[in-house]
């Protein structure tokens, strides 16, 4: 059993401006034949005057509605993406741009990982600026097969956030 199934994951909803749109396109093919069942909520082709907002509040408004979904934006950084997404109720978007490793010897954990675990976040905003389509494949991959810890500090802080709105 992989953990697509075990996490009950089958829909993911994708959406991305012009400087995302060709990675975007990319993930699409690569998350059909990972059996997920894609949802593309723009851009429908490459426009390089496009902003980003529609496409990423359809992408947080079906996420938020279907909790058994996932989303995965994309923009040149990812930033501005995530930040329209967090603005809807339920959303925990992060922005991934890839894994920082420092020079001076320190292990800092991988973001992905602990997005997943102790955020639950539900959208990954994906900076096509920073990674290449096999970064980028990686990352999703990592970040799908990633299940919340369900500890209690985390449940606990996740509520306290969503009790804001």
């Amino acid at each position: 059993m992989n953990e697509n199934s075990m996490q009950n994951i089958t829909k993911i909803y994708l959406a991305s401006d012009h400087a995302g749109f060709e990675m975007k396109e990319h993930l699409q093919d690569f998350l059909s034949k990972q059996h997920y069942e894609v949802v593309d909520h723009g851009n429908f082709e490459y426009d390089e005057d496009d902003d980003y907002p529609e496409f990423v509040a359809a992408v947080a408004q079906a996420v938020a509605i279907d909790h058994e979904s996932r989303g995965i934006i994309l923009g040149g950084s990812g930033q501005g993406e995530a930040i329209m997404a967090n603005r809807f109720p339920g959303i925990r978007a992060v922005v991934f741009n890839g894994q920082y490793e420092p020079q001076d010897g320190r292990e800092v954990p991988n973001e992905i990982v602990i997005s997943r675990e102790h955020n639950d976040s539900n959208i990954l905003s994906l900076g096509a600026r920073f990674l290449n389509n096999e970064e980028a494949e990686e990352a999703v991959t990592l970040w799908l097969e990633t299940a919340f810890s369900g500890e209690e500090r985390h449940r606990r802080r996740n509520e306290e956030i969503d009790s804001m709105f």
